[in-house]
């Protein structure tokens, strides 16, 4: 598995419109098997994006997605920054299959 938690700094008063289309766009990756946007608490413009794809070959492969790509452009203008990005390899947990290696 490959994941990523990712840190995004949205313009001031458009964090809700990133959030938007961010969730929307969840569904419409393969191989993507956990997106969770949120709002962090203590900054106003903050949003977290965690992911966990089953592969990081699906993740690169989401990014050329034409609707990922219009999603993308629909995003860029609205973010300042993107302060923090951590590649992870996740091992299992609610909702995701169990790493068999680890039994």
């Amino acid at each position: 598995m490959y994941g990523l938690i990712v840190k995004l700094a949205a313009q001031p008063d458009r964090r809700d419109a990133v959030i938007s289309i961010l969730v929307r766009c969840a569904a419409l990756m393969p191989g993507c098997l956990s997106y969770i946007v949120a709002k962090d608490p203590t900054d106003e413009n903050a949003i977290w994006v965690t992911e966990v794809w089953d592969s990081e070959a699906s993740h690169d492969a989401s990014l050329s997605l034409p609707a990922i790509k219009e999603a993308v452009g629909l995003v860029r203008p609205m973010v300042v920054g993107m302060p923090s990005k951590v590649i992870t390899t996740p091992v299992g947990g609610h909702g995701l299959p169990q790493d068999t290696r680890l039994q």
